[in-house]
């Protein structure tokens, strides 16, 4: 099937531009596969410890080398709903393993942190480091030398970025990618945040708030609106990592538990050792980066992945900028909307055709690089399935929904909820930044007010409480990007920046921080680089200048005198309230090592890559 000209053209500028660094890569991804198996180079002493408290049998297997042993990362822990039910996992993968001929190990475990829990509260600002730290760790995990491949248990925001940055260090090894699932429905999202904007102005309490999100957030699995947890999933199978169709299967089911297990033996069958090995570094190359970048405009996904993205491209030696999404967001249709930019939760994407149909609808299109490695031994045409449980209890794939069965929910290309993607790029005086269009009326595109700065989200909040905050504004909060304080998400605001916009107010966001994956109705221009404590043109912003946000033109402009702007000096701010609490003093060198927005905003370098 033919690819559209423009994402080819993309896809080549990606490679062009790449060639240097992943070429380095790649050679580096050689030389550890032909090392081969690492358990034969490992002193007797070093592999007694390794597999001092396996089973007699899985010592005997691992001692003669002759079997692949499988690395179980985890990211589980029971306060976050999307990873209790991987307490459960590794039996499920030790099980399958062993009647694989194979053996499988849990080989470390990496931090899991709820942006849910942490939003608007302190420990935000340790959240968008935790990608790295999980990185990192993932890193640890493996650097025992004991495995062949490795499953990744992960789903939610900074996690499975981490997990695959991690597992692009060992790019030698195959990775398969093992979701947990979404929870079941409960309150519908539109009626969660209704309720947090009544609560915004006063007419609700605290009890009828926490009645609203306990309906919502209500028991085992990842929330269910299209945040960057659900993005996660949905780039996870588009670029080939999962099984097909695995992202969006509810937990402690049947079916969950048999894909969970099928991932364990496909991981075994694409080792070094049998005749589909699949290392996770050939996987990833730039056709598979520009499948989700492709998957993340089509679907409206989540802003945060401007920066993850690119992160794991940099850890595969791929170069990608900004640049690249903007040229795919004109070429990529919205087939999805699913809350926030629409009313729909992922369970209902899943049931109108899911990721079956989404596939094979940019396959359609030539949107997509079916001629891509996956996991599946397949090009991305083998994930135009869906995964099902036969009478017998086995599993079987069958052909995908050819049709929507909810075309409220999900399109087809040709029919689109809008013809260019969910996320834009927008530069001028002020930078460069990224919004999320797809869950913002078109008539609100374009936000021309006066600005009303703020260095702090509680400062702003204050002014809303007070009453301080009537009439057209564009909200700018600063000193918010990963060297000022970590780049936290600003999701806190959204709630009283809804109730402005319903009062009939022209209202935006201009901010070098995040929203969030949730960004909703107003218009945020955000991950604004240069940051401010960077002294980028944010800082040199003045109360009541007029900004002028156009998302149709792709501008974001401090309407102020030439002569003036360039006369001004940038603000300053006393960040070092930001540098100790809620474990924040351990991050002083991350803050310190932090790389701007469109670099990922992260402290890893990747072996000189760009």
């Amino acid at each position: 099937m033919s690819v559209h000209p423009e994402i080819l053209r993309v896809t080549d500028a990606i490679a062009k531009r790449s060639r240097g660094h992943r070429m380095r890569y790649l050679d580096r991804v050689a030389r550890a596969r032909e090392a081969g198996p690492r358990r034969g180079r490992l002193a007797c002493g070093n592999l007694a410890h390794g597999f001092a408290a396996c089973a007699p049998a899985d010592k005997r297997a691992l001692a003669d080398d002759v079997v692949p042993n499988l690395a179980i990362v985890t990211a589980y822990n029971d306060m976050l709903s999307a990873h209790q039910p991987f307490e459960r996992f590794p039996d499920l993968i030790r099980r399958a393993a062993h009647a694989a001929g194979g053996v499988a190990q849990v080989a470390g475990g990496v931090p899991a942190m709820c942006d849910g829990v942490t939003q608007g509260q302190a420990g935000m600002e340790l959240s968008l480091f935790s990608r790295d730290v999980i990185a990192m760790a993932a890193g640890i995990a493996l650097s025992h030398n004991m495995f062949d491949a490795a499953v990744f248990l992960g789903v939610c925001d900074k996690i499975v970025p981490g997990l695959l940055i991690g597992a692009l260090a060992f790019g030698h090894l195959p990775a398969v990618f093992v979701p947990a699932g979404p929870m079941t429905s409960g309150l519908p999202n539109d009626e969660k945040a209704r309720v947090r904007q009544l609560y915004a102005e006063g007419k609700v309490g605290r009890a009828e708030l926490l009645e609203a999100e306990s309906r919502s957030y209500h028991g085992p699995g990842t929330c269910t609106f299209y945040g960057t947890a659900n993005s996660n999933q949905m780039l996870m199978e588009i670029m080939g990592l999962h099984l097909p169709g695995a992202s969006f299967v509810n937990p402690n089911t049947p079916l969950r538990d048999a894909l969970t297990e099928a991932a364990a033996r496909r991981a075994l069958a694409i080792t070094a050792l049998g005749n589909e090995y699949t290392p996770v570094g050939e996987v990833i190359d730039e056709r598979a980066i520009v499948n989700g970048i492709v998957g993340l405009h089509a679907t409206g996904g989540s802003t945060n992945h401007t920066l993850h993205l690119v992160a794991i491209a940099r850890a595969a030696g791929i170069e990608v900028t900004w640049d690249d999404f903007e040229a795919l967001s004109e070429q990529v249709p919205l087939l999805a909307r699913v809350y926030p930019n629409g009313r729909a939760d992922v369970n209902h994407f899943h049931a109108a055709g899911g990721m079956g149909f989404l596939i094979g609808e940019l396959l359609g299109a030539g949107l997509l690089h079916e001629d891509v490695r996956t996991v599946w031994g397949t090009g991305l045409s083998g994930y135009v399935q869906e995964p099902r449980l036969a009478e017998d209890g086995s599993l079987a794939w069958v052909d995908a929904a050819r049709r929507s069965r909810d075309a409220d929910v999900l399109r087809p290309a040709g029919a689109p909820f809008q013809p260019t993607g969910g996320l834009k790029l927008l530069t001028g005086n002020l930078g460069r930044s990224v919004i999320k269009i797809s869950a913002v009326k078109p008539e609100r595109h374009v936000v021309e007010a006066p600005a009303r700065i703020f260095h702090s989200q509680d400062d702003f909040l204050a002014a809303f409480k007070a009453g301080a905050l009537d009439g057209d504004l564009v909200a700018v909060v600063r000193f918010q990007g990963p060297k000022a304080n970590g780049m936290p998400e600003l999701h806190k605001l959204t709630p009283s920046l809804g109730v402005l916009q319903d009062r009939g107010h022209a209202v935006a966001l201009v901010t070098d921080g995040r929203m969030s994956g949730a960004s909703g109705k107003v218009p945020a221009a955000i991950h604004l680089t240069p940051e401010a404590a960077d002294g980028g043109p944010i800082a040199l912003l003045r109360e009541g200048d007029v900004i002028r946000l156009d998302a149709a033109a792709g501008r974001l402009e401090a309407l102020v005198p030439a002569v003036e702007w360039e006369s001004r000096t940038p603000a300053t701010e006393d960040l070092s309230g930001n540098g100790f609490g809620t474990g924040r003093e351990l991050f002083t060198l991350f803050r310190a090592a932090a790389g701007p927005a469109e670099a990922g905003a992260g402290v890893i370098a990747f072996g000189g890559a760009a």
